[in-house]
């Protein structure tokens, strides 16, 4: 006789409760990238939207600037630690491989036993976690979550790629997800394209540090193997973020039933300021919503972009707890995700 299985039984919906920030001390204008590269503050400024940029010192490592946002987003939800049934961490600057630093997390934070662990979705994690901690507390597997975006993309930056070098910045985002009684989190629009993987990648795969011939490995100055840093296509990657990422944005707005002109809030993932400003063009964003543009003093911090942006909206006032966002990541893989929300 075939057993009869219980049907998981949650929340009836779920939404962010808090959130919090964590940005490295060390401010780094764009004259100090200039000593690296031929090219002008003007010019980074024209391409990028960015002026300056937080990189990591060696104590604010990815597990230290995760606790220090983590504690303000509970804080902010108004919950103990030990509530929090699972860690959900994107990075792709945590160099151990196993075990995942959201276990060390979950651990120092006073989680308990909370289920722990790590996801590598680039610019997109923070959406893929959020859809994650989403489902969790709707089945029943959680009652709260706790999802980090956390990245030292400094220690993943060649300061010689002309193309790269001014992009990338260090911190860290986190947010509380909890049980709700009206939906406060939308359908969820994401995705690959995987035939574009190369497009943002990774310099030197690690294990081409182990091989006998090191002789094909790119040089520093000193003749040593430079350790892998990030390497992109930036016009390939600019015209699919801009027409292609326009449409899966405009896609999340109809799967949760709003338009733009519903929208306060807009909060794309922090690239390039060209890139946020053509995406407003397209998807033809009223005057009144608010347009998350962190990666002028922020830079570029992939899975924490996000977060830290919309912890700098509410805590400028820019924007309010109740208003409805719309939140896009997207980057290596290629991969995206885009969803609608109910700001905390």
């Amino acid at each position: 006789m075939t057993a009869k299985i219980r049907p998981a039984k949650g929340a009836p919906y779920a939404r962010i409760l808090g959130v919090g920030g964590y940005r490295p001390a060390r401010v780094v204008p764009n004259e100090e990238i200039l000593k690296h590269i031929d090219s002008s503050d003007e010019w980074i400024r024209t391409r990028s939207g960015i002026t300056t940029r937080h990189w990591a010192g060696p104590e604010e490592t990815v597990a230290e600037m995760s606790l220090a946002a983590a504690g303000k987003a509970v804080a902010a939800a108004g919950i103990t630690p030990d509530r929090i049934g699972a860690v959900v961490i994107s990075t792709v600057s945590h160099f151990k491989q196993t075990p995942s630093i959201a276990t060390e997390v979950a651990h120092r934070l006073g989680t308990g036993k909370a289920a722990a662990f790590d996801i590598s979705a680039a610019c997109a994690g923070f959406g893929y976690g959020l859809t994650i901690a989403k489902g969790l507390i709707v089945e029943g597997s959680a009652e709260y979550v706790l999802v980090i975006g956390v990245e030292r993309l400094s220690d993943l930056t060649d300061l010689q790629d002309r193309s790269t070098a001014f992009l990338f910045g260090d911190g860290a985002g986190a947010v509380i997800v909890g049980p709700a009684e009206e939906p406060a989190i939308g359908p969820t629009v994401w995705g690959s394209e995987g035939d574009k993987a190369d497009v943002i990648s990774q310099t030197v795969p690690w294990d081409e540090f182990r091989g006998d011939d090191v002789s094909k490995l790119p040089v520093d100055e000193n003749g040593e193997p430079k350790f892998p840093a990030i390497r992109q296509e930036g016009q390939t990657v600019f015209r699919w973020a801009v027409f292609e990422m326009a449409k899966v944005a405009q896609q999340a707005l109809d799967a949760a039933g709003v338009s733009a002109d519903d929208l306060d809030v807009f909060i794309p993932h922090q690239a390039n300021m060209r890139i946020i400003d053509s995406m407003v063009k397209t998807l033809k964003l009223p005057e009144h919503v608010t347009v998350a543009r962190d990666v002028e003093t922020t830079g570029n911090t992939s899975a924490a972009s996000i977060p830290l942006a919309m912890e700098r909206l509410l805590a400028t006032g820019q924007a309010k707890s109740g208003d409805t966002a719309l939140v896009i990541g997207f980057g290596a893989g290629l991969v995206y995700a885009a969803t609608v929300v109910t700001l905390p």
